[in-house]
């Protein structure tokens, strides 16, 4: 969640801020009312307890001079009363400026570029240069048909349309890239971690999913349980709500999950092939450092996700998101693009990003410094997507004959 004090005492800085990020002003002119409002209801708050305390203490001079109390007293309970009154009128106050905070982004650094989504997002740099074809290449689903690798229309059998069933090598080759992924991380030092796929709403909340994109998440019937998006929800909440020691950071955690997304909003999009799935399988990458130490793990973050492609030798190309296509607790986000041949198009393959301290203080994850409990920051990122990193494969190591090789570095995890 965002600063609070930090966001009343500099309304206008942070303003600016969350409109390059595409918050809309009417969202901000509501904020500053509410703010508004707390304000006025914790002055009259304030007025009547001062009152309260001034008559308070004329009880003692009453009692010196030995007048009746009687009438002292009745106004004392009367305001008494009158201030149970007004503590739930500003406990009301705060209450509907926190459930409006909750759902506002995070402010995006000052380094983050201006732009509106992500056509103005900026190339840094590209890494392999994409295979020269001698033949027109083939799009995933093309390729899988040739194979026999997926079949799309048995997971729409089996569930619904956006699930897909994995036979053969390409289930071989889904377990083979997993387990990878997840030794090249912890090569970099991240832990493996193995946790719920079904986490509660407090978690989910914690890492800025809830409330604002419930929509988006699949819940269980009659419980206050969701399936996960992404494996960021249970890695970045193991340390929900507790003080962590300044020698324990940073804390670098890796796990393999399936993630579940109900993709709402993205009618139309991607709805052909392995793209934009319900269900798909993901290995995470999550750091919790301190203020310090989080823009060098941001840059060991997405330094391993590249080292990952490249010893896939799939080429890529790294690029900084702008404000207007961060995600909604992004400080900053690097994106890695991977080349399709088959779309003739780079495609994102992993996002990394840094939250600062946002999603820290909706988590409650802080760390002692001396006397003082100081809130960590958190970063997540994807090393990597696993079925966007099978389609790379089958459209970068495609034959003309619609087979496909297998990358050196996954042979040995393929038993070939």
């Amino acid at each position: 969640m965002i600063d609070l004090k930090y966001l009343q005492k500099n309304f206008d800085e942070a303003s600016a801020k969350f409109i390059k990020k595409g918050v809309d002003t009417e969202t901000l002119k509501n904020l500053k009312e509410l703010f508004g409002t707390l304000k006025e209801k914790n002055a009259i708050l304030e007025e009547a307890k001062a009152e309260q305390n001034k008559m308070s203490k004329l009880f003692g001079a009453y009692m010196r001079e030995k007048k009746d109390v009687t009438e002292l007293k009745a106004k004392v309970d009367a305001k008494k009363d009158e201030i149970v009154g007004l503590q739930e009128n500003a406990r009301e106050a705060q209450m509907a400026l926190e459930n409006v905070a909750l759902a506002m982004p995070n402010l995006p650094d000052d380094s983050v570029p201006e732009g509106a989504d992500e056509e103005d997002n900026v190339e840094l740099k590209k890494v392999l240069e994409p295979k020269t074809f001698t033949f027109e290449p083939k799009e995933h689903w093309a390729l899988a048909e040739i194979n026999g690798w997926i079949e799309f229309d048995r997971g729409v059998k089996l569930a619904k349309s956006r699930f897909a069933v994995l036979r053969g090598d390409a289930a071989r080759m889904e377990r083979a890239l997993i387990n990878f992924f997840l030794d090249m991380n912890r090569q970099k030092g991240f832990e493996e971690v193995y946790v719920p796929f079904i986490n509660n709403a407090t978690m989910l909340e914690g890492t800025g999913q809830l409330p604002k994109f419930e929509d988006d998440l699949f819940k269980i019937e009659g419980e206050d349980l969701y399936l996960i998006p992404t494996a960021e929800v249970p890695l970045t909440n193991l340390y929900n709500d507790e003080i962590l020691t300044v020698k324990e950071l940073p804390i670098l955690l890796t796990a393999y999950t399936p993630c579940f997304r109900k993709e709402a909003g993205s009618a139309g999009r991607d709805t052909r092939g392995m793209i934009r799935q319900h269900q798909f399988d993901k290995v995470e990458m999550v750091a919790i450092t301190t203020p310090e130490q989080s823009e060098e793990m941001f840059k060991m973050m997405v330094d391993n996700a590249s080292d990952i492609l490249t010893q896939l030798e799939l080429p890529h190309r790294v690029v900084q998101l702008c404000g207007g296509d961060l995600g909604f607790s992004a400080a900053t986000t690097i994106d890695l693009e991977v080349w399709l041949p088959g779309q003739n198009k780079y495609r994102e393959i992993s996002s990394i990003s840094n939250t600062r301290d946002f999603q820290a203080r909706r988590a409650k994850i802080r760390y002692k410094e001396g006397k003082k409990n100081v809130l960590v920051n958190t970063l997540n990122g994807s090393a990597l997507a696993v079925g966007r990193t099978l389609v790379a494969i089958m459209e970068n190591y495609q034959n003309e004959d619609g087979t496909i090789e297998i990358p050196e570095v996954l042979k040995p995890y393929m038993g070939r």
